[in-house]
C-alpha cells in the first residue's frame, strides 16, 4: 500500500497533530505529597480534550533517583514511585485513547542513572559482563605528570564530562550530570536493550517517542580533544555511526508500528536536519531544531533577539526541508523559560494579546506544532530571588563552577538566570485560585514554588472568560484541524525585513491564507491584500486597515 500524497507530500497523522507536553511533576498532584503524578494527569484529561490537542507528550515517568528530574533512569520498565504505578500508567493511557487522543513518551537512550543495574554492574570490575555497556577510559598523563581526564569534553551541566571511579581507576563519560553515565551504543547488546524497551512501551499502546538528545548516541571512540575553534555540541551530535544506528532502530522497531518519533537534536543544524528526517532514509519523523527557541541566548546568557532573525530561521527551515522532510514548530518546553516572557510581552497590558500572537504563529507555520503546559494560559516566569530557591541541577552546578570560583559575580549570574532558567517552565500548573493554584492539597508543600500570580492567571478563570488565551487557542486548534493549508501548504514570508511585523502566506492548491502578526506595541499599516480577504480569526474585535499593538489576524485571501 502506498502512502497517500497531497501536493507531493505524504500525509501522516503526526503531521496533522498538535502535541501538548506534560511535565508530570508539575501538572497535577492527586495524593497531597506536593508532587504531580499520573492519576493527577488522568483527572485532567477532559481539560486537554476540550482544548483540542491531539497528542500528549509525557516527560519521563520512569523509575529514577531524580538527579535530573527523571532524565536519569534507574529502570526503563517501572514507573517512578512518586508518580504512581504501572496500573496508573495503564489507566492514563486508556483515558487518553478513550478521548480520541494519543500518547508519546520520552525515550532517554543516551544515558541512564548511575543507579541503573547495568551501571552498578559495569563499575564493579573491568572484566564485568556489563563493563562495555558504558564508556570507560583510562586517564591521560600531562607533561607535569598529573593525571587528566581522557579528553577535554565538558558536561552540559558544568565541569568535566568525565568522572574517575575509584573502584577501577578509570573514568566514565557523562555528557550531562555525574549521575547520568553515557551508554556505549557501539555495543550491540546495548542497542538491543533499548530496542526491547521501545517494543515494551509500543506494545502497551503508546504512539511513539520524543527522543532525548538522540544525536549524541554515537561517539568517536578515540575521544580526541575539542579544538578551540570547534563546537563540542556539534561534535556530540555527529558521531560516526549515528545514521547507521537510527536506521537500525527504524528497521528493528519503528517500522513495525504506526508511531511517531521526534528527536531532541542539539548540535544538528537546519541544513543537516534532512540527514535525520528525510523519509526516504527511514530514520526519524522529525527533530527539534533549537535555532528558534534559543535565539534569545548567547551560550548560557540572555541576549536581545530580533524578529527578523526569527523569520530568517523559519525561512531557512522551510527551504532546507523540502517535501521529503518534516519540521517541528515550538518555542517552549521543560528546558526553557515561559513562552510569553521569552518571545512575547509579559506586561499586564499586553500579556494576553502577545500570547495569542505567539499561539497564532505556532499553529499556522509549517510543521507539527508543540505546546507546553500553561502556554494556553499565558503562564509567566517565577521571580526566583536566590540560588537556594532553584531546583534545577544545571543552575546549581553552574553556580558552583562559575560563581563560587569567582568566574562570575552572583548578581550577574542570578540576573541572567532569572531570564533563562529551566525552572520557570517547571513551576506547578495553575488550575484555579485556591491554595497552591489547585495543583496540590492546601496543607501540602509543592515540590517547587507556585507563581503567586495564580490568583489571576489560572485555568478556571480562563475557561470562564470567552476572550481568554485558552479559548483563542481552542479556535486556532479547530481552524488548523479544518484547514490542510496550515499543515501541508507552501510558506512564503511577505515582509522578511520588517522589524516588527511577521506577515506570511500559507497556500495549498487554490486556497491561500494570509497571517499578520504584530510583535510590538506600535501600530502599522497592512498591505492591501490583507484588507481584501475574509478575516477568519483575529485576537481583537476591533478590525481596521492597520494592525494594532500585539494584534494577530488570519485572512482567507
Amino acid at each position: 500500500m502506498h502512502d497517500e500524497l497531497i501536493y507531493g507530500q505524504t500525509k501522516h497523522w503526526w503531521k496533522e497533530s498538535v502535541v501538548y507536553q506534560i511535565y508530570p511533576r508539575s501538572f497535577q498532584d492527586s495524593n497531597g505529597d506536593g508532587i504531580g503524578d499520573l492519576p493527577g494527569i488522568t483527572s485532567r484529561l477532559d481539560y486537554l480534550r476540550d482544548l483540542g490537542v491531539d497528542v500528549i507528550w509525557l516527560s519521563p515517568h520512569y523509575d529514577s533517583p531524580n538527579a535530573d528530574n527523571g532524565y536519569d533512569i534507574r529502570d526503563y520498565r517501572k514507573v517512578m514511585r512518586e508518580f504512581g504505578t504501572m496500573q496508573d500508567f495503564d489507566a492514563l493511557l486508556a483515558g487518553i485513547k478513550q478521548r480520541g487522543m494519543r500518547l508519546i513518551v520520552d525515550l532517554v537512550a543516551n544515558h541512564t542513572s548511575d543507579e541503573h543495574v547495568w551501571f552498578i554492574e559495569s563499575r564493579k570490575s573491568r572484566d564485568n559482563p556489563y563493563r562495555d555497556y558504558y564508556l570507560w577510559r583510562p586517564g591521560k598523563i600531562a607533561a607535569n605528570g598529573a593525571e587528566l581526564p581522557p579528553n577535554n569534553f565538558g558536561s552540559a551541566f558544568s565541569g568535566s564530562a568525565w568522572t574517575k571511579d575509584k573502584g577501577t581507576g578509570e573514568y566514565y563519560l557523562h555528557l550531562f550530570a555525574e549521575k547520568q553515565p553515557d551508554l556505549n551504543w557501539d555495543n550491540p547488546a546495548v542497542r538491543e536493550e533499548i530496542y526491547s524497551t521501545m517494543r515494551f512501551w509500543l506494545d502497551k499502546g503508546v504512539d511513539g517517542f520524543r527522543m532525548d538528545v538522540i544525536p549524541f548516541i554515537s561517539k568517536d571512540a578515540t575521544f580526541p580533544d575539542v579544538l578551540p575553534n570547534e563546537s563540542q555540541v556539534h561534535i556530540n551530535a555527529n558521531g560516526p555511526h549515528l545514521q547507521e544506528y537510527l536506521q537500525e532502530m527504524n528497521r528493528e522497531v519503528l517500522s513495525k508500528y504506526d508511531c511517531m518519533t521526534v528527536g531532541e537534536a542539539h548540535g544538528i543544524t537546519i541544513e543537516e536536519t534532512p540527514t535525520l528526517v528525510d523519509e526516504r532514509r527511514h530514520e526519524l519523523n522529525m527533530i527539534f531544531n533549537f535555532d528558534a527557541v534559543r535565539l534569545n541566548r548567547d551560550g548560557r546568557n540572555w541576549r536581545q533577539w530580533k524578529l527578523t532573525e526569527l523569520k530568517a530561521i523559519y525561512a531557512r527551515q522551510y527551504e532546507a526541508l523540502g517535501v521529503h522532510s518534516w519540521n517541528t514548530i515550538f518555542l517552549a518546553n521543560h528546558d526553557n523559560p515561559r513562552l510569553v516572557n521569552a518571545f512575547g510581552d509579559d506586561s499586564d497590558a499586553y500579556r494576553v494579546a502577545s500570547a495569542k500572537v505567539l499561539a497564532t504563529m505556532l499553529l499556522t507555520l509549517k510543521g507539527t506544532a508543540y505546546l507546553y503546559q500553561g502556554d494556553e494560559l499565558g503562564m509567566t516566569n517565577y521571580r526566583f530571588r536566590s540560588i537556594e530557591e532553584y531546583d534545577d541541577i544545571e543552575a546549581k552546578n553552574a553556580w558552583k563552577f562559575d560563581v563560587l570560583t569567582g568566574k562570575e559575580t552572583a548578581e550577574h549570574y542570578l540576573d541572567n538566570l532569572a531570564r533563562v532558567s529551566r525552572d520557570h517552565a517547571r513551576t506547578p500548573m495553575q488550575w484555579d485560585d485556591s491554595p497552591h493554584a489547585g495543583f496540590t492539597s492546601p496543607d501540602a508543600k509543592p515540590w517547587l514554588a507556585v507563581n503567586p500570580n495564580y490568583t489571576t492567571i489560572n485555568a478556571a478563570d480562563a475557561r470562564r472568560d470567552q476572550d481568554s488565551i485558552y479559548h483563542y487557542m481552542q479556535q486556532l486548534l479547530r481552524l488548523r484541524k479544518q484547514t490542510l493549508a496550515f499543515v501541508y501548504g507552501d510558506y512564503e514570508d511577505l515582509a522578511p525585513e520588517h522589524p516588527s511585523l511577521f506577515l506570511y502566506a500559507r497556500t495549498l492548491g487554490e486556497e491561500r491564507f494570509l497571517v499578520a502578526l504584530n510583535f510590538s506595541r506600535e501600530t502599522f499599516a497592512l498591505p492591501d491584500e490583507f484588507s481584501k480577504g475574509q478575516i477568519v480569526l483575529a485576537n481583537t474585535a476591533s478590525i481596521s486597515s492597520e494592525l494594532g499593538a500585539w494584534e494577530s489576524r488570519i485572512v482567507l485571501a
